[in-house]
């Protein structure tokens, strides 16, 4: 008896659409997509449950509001630590979006001799490391005899988050359409009317991203911070330093899980608002 061998049959289209879609699906960018979004979001994930916990170590012991009760209610030092950081980083980074936004609208527009030397003068606070620019901050007020506190940290985050804000509305600048400029002088619109209602309305987006990511800076910022505070002057990333030698307290946890509380109501409050004056 002869065996009959018959051709194998095409596979169907609708098989090839299904190994192409589950290629796609375990493909090796994904793959290293969702590796490195869990170890960026790992930590927030353990710092957040243990908030929670009620044993003061790493051992899990049961769930408890323990700790956001002594936030509120028994840590005076801390929400004084806090407040300190919150007058600076948001005075800081409104100087340094006012004197940001109008040194880059200035070499934007306007030609002079040294202009090229202001741009690299510029991003020198950004590219030197941070324990360069607390010593010589440091030197430069004992050199004019002022005195150490909040005024010297203000000075000291003004300067070092000039050239973030700078980069972000030079950057939205590079994108300006200068026929508009052309039209608002063509309507009879002054310098300054041109400035107030066509200028800056148009670099609004990167306006606000640098203030943004001054506040952000300013508020973490610990290296400049230690170099020019004084008595009083404590910031938050001074008083969690502080805290290490005898151990931190799960009370840093619970005031982390309300700042990244807080700044996701923020991103999602200024969305909308972004993207408002981005479409005008």
């Amino acid at each position: 008896m002869k065996s009959v061998f018959l051709p194998k049959k095409p596979a169907s289209a609708a098989a090839r659409h299904a190994r192409m879609a589950y290629r796609k699906r375990f493909s090796f960018s994904k793959l290293m997509f969702v590796a490195t979004t869990a170890f960026l979001f790992m930590p927030l994930f353990v710092l957040i449950l243990y908030s929670f916990n009620e044993s003061k170590g790493m051992a899990w012991t049961r769930f408890s509001f323990v700790w956001y009760e002594k936030l509120f209610f028994n840590s005076k030092d801390l929400w004084h630590a806090f407040r300190n950081s919150a007058i600076v980083a948001f005075s800081s980074a409104a100087s340094a979006t006012v004197i940001g936004t109008l040194g880059a609208i200035g070499v934007n527009w306007y030609k002079f001799k040294f202009k090229p030397y202001v741009q690299a003068i510029t991003f020198l606070p950004m590219i030197l490391p941070e324990i360069i620019i607390g010593v010589s901050l440091l030197i430069f007020f004992a050199g004019v005899k002022m005195r150490l506190g909040l005024g010297t940290i203000f000075i000291a985050h003004t300067t070092f988050n000039l050239p973030f804000v700078y980069l972000m509305v030079m950057a939205r600048l590079d994108e300006f359409d200068y026929s508009i400029i052309e039209a608002a002088q063509d309507l009879g619109a002054s310098e300054r009317q041109t400035l107030m209602r066509v200028i800056l309305p148009a670099c609004m987006p990167g306006i606000v991203s640098g203030f943004l990511t001054a506040v952000t800076l300013s508020l973490e910022d610990f290296v400049i911070t230690f170099f020019v505070s004084g008595p009083g002057s404590t910031t938050l990333p001074l008083y969690v330093y502080s805290m290490i030698r005898f151990g931190v307290s799960p009370v840093i946890n619970s005031l982390s899980v309300v700042m990244i509380l807080g700044t996701v109501v923020l991103t999602f409050s200024l969305r909308n608002f972004l993207k408002y004056i981005a479409a005008k």
